[in-house]
Formats: C-alpha cells, structure tokens, sequence
C-alpha cells in the first residue's frame, strides 16, 4: 500500500511540473507575439457617385514584440478588391490595407475585408466599408451640339 502512495505521488509531481512549466512557457510568450490595432475598422464613404474612385485605406500597426504577417486578406465580394502589405511589419511599425470598391453599382455599400495574421489576441479582424453610391445626374440643361442642319443665325 506504501508503494502505490510512493508512485501516485510521484505521476501527481511529475505532472504538476509538466503542466506548470507548461503554463509558464505560454505565460512567457504571451505579450511578446505580434499584434495588430487597427485605426478603425470601418470606413464610411458617405454619398458618392457612380464612376468616382471607391479607394480607402485601412491603416494598422504591430504593437506585439514579433514580427506581424498577413496571411490572407478577403473581401465579401468581388466588388470590393484589398491589396495588403506581404513583407513582415516589424514591432512597432505601422502599414495599411488599400481597398477599391467598384462604384459602377448603383445603392447601398456594406462589405466586409476580412484580415487573417499571425497576431495572439485579434488573428482575425473584420473591417467593413459601408456608403451609399448614387447615380450620376444628367445636367438640366445639357450642352447645345451644333446642328449642322440648321442655318447659320443672320445680323
């Protein structure tokens, strides 16, 4: 019976260790990953017009101790382009996702960029861009085009 006790207490030890430094290793990384905070994370267009320029820019920077990459960055719709930074963002360091939404849609904007990386907390962020495109107004009182039928005015 002394022996069983002598081995239980030893499998409990050896796995208290095993677990605590376990702990101990995921505690030491911790705060040293990379991580991203994000100046916003939704960009509102407002009112703009068929064929204006949809560009917006998200900007980011790697607060971590490691080196930030994205991985994969997406949109909801293939309206909506996302052209982000491949090279690691050191610690520290800022940079920014571009997006471009073909405003050739006439309506309501809201799509969503989805953001995968390597940072701890936040590995995937959610931005979205919401507006509303309208389309563009004819003039009132559109240009004369000379009609060559017609004859030149007399003085």
């Amino acid at each position: 019976m002394r022996k069983w006790n002598i081995v239980i207490w030893s499998f409990s030890l050896i796995f208290f260790m095993i677990s605590g430094f376990n702990a101990t290793a995921q505690d030491a990384k911790k705060g040293k990953a990379p991580e991203i905070a994000f100046d916003y994370l939704v960009y509102d267009y407002g009112t703009i017009y068929e064929g204006d320029p949809g560009e917006c820019e998200f900007t980011f920077k790697n607060t971590g101790k490691e080196p930030l990459v994205l991985s994969n960055v997406s949109s909801s719709c293939g309206c909506t382009v996302p052209n982000w930074p491949k090279d690691p963002i050191m610690p520290g360091k800022s940079s920014s996702i571009k997006v471009k939404y073909s405003t050739s849609r006439v309506g309501g904007i809201n799509k969503t960029i989805t953001v995968i990386s390597n940072a701890e907390e936040n590995s995937k962020v959610e931005l979205r861009i919401t507006g509303n495109v309208k389309k563009k107004e004819e003039s009132a009182y559109p240009e004369k085009q000379p009609n060559s039928m017609q004859a030149a005015p007399t003085h």
